[in-house]
């Protein structure tokens, strides 16, 4: 037990650096653990539909400082953002598909935000047809429900010279939401983990 809390010493460490074999083979064994955890129990596909935004500055705000244009970005950004995750978008996408509103928006569905441009609305699912279609539908249902309440100037929430375009929405990407290669490095780094802590802390045989 001692031997165990105290720390490694200079002679620990070179022991380490000479069995460079067993890290080698710790490695392998590792990442072909990782392959098969893949294989047998597959991460879902993950399908994405963009939406472009464009929120017009020069028209928005034509005589306004870089802070003032900065500020107005951060907040119709927060606005969009709030609708794409909506009760009314999740409510109508769960009665679409016999989804829970609660498993899409923990399990299902993630949204890349920057500022401007390219939206990117992720959907997993274990049937990637399945995939694209929730993708595909939460962006279209984003992009309406935005164009109404653009449409209800009085209300004031979207800024009327906020543009969304859906640019890809048909024929989708579809992948593995974890590719082959993160459970290969997770597998090899556990493994490398586990060498390193059993040299370093378990006290040899003849000691």
């Amino acid at each position: 037990m001692n031997y165990l809390l105290t720390s490694p010493s200079l002679e620990d460490i070179i022991r380490l650096l000479k069995a460079w074999r067993f890290w080698v083979l710790g490695a392998i064994i590792g990442a072909i653990l990782g392959a098969a955890l893949f294989y047998i129990v597959p991460p879902p596909y993950r399908a994405r539909a963009t939406v472009n935004v464009d929120f017009n500055l020069e028209q928005a705000w034509p005589q306004e400082t870089d802070r003032q244009q900065f500020y107005y970005l951060e907040r119709e950004s927060r606005k969009l953002e709030e609708i794409a995750w909506s009760d009314e978008i999740m409510s109508q996408l769960s009665s679409q598909f016999g989804i829970t509103v609660e498993d899409l928006r923990n399990n299902k569905f993630q949204l890349s935000q920057p500022a401007e441009a390219g939206w990117h609305f992720y959907a997993d699912d274990n049937d990637p047809i399945i995939a694209a279609l929730l993708a595909s539908a939460w962006a279209e249902a984003f992009v309406q429900k935005v164009q109404k309440v653009v449409a209800e100037i009085d209300t004031g929430n979207i800024n009327q010279f906020v543009k969304l375009e859906v640019t890809q929405s048909e024929n989708l990407p579809k992948e593995r939401s974890i590719p082959l290669s993160g459970y290969l490095l997770a597998g090899s780094t556990s493994f490398l983990t586990l060498f390193v802590f059993v040299m370093l802390f378990i006290k040899p045989k003849n000691k």
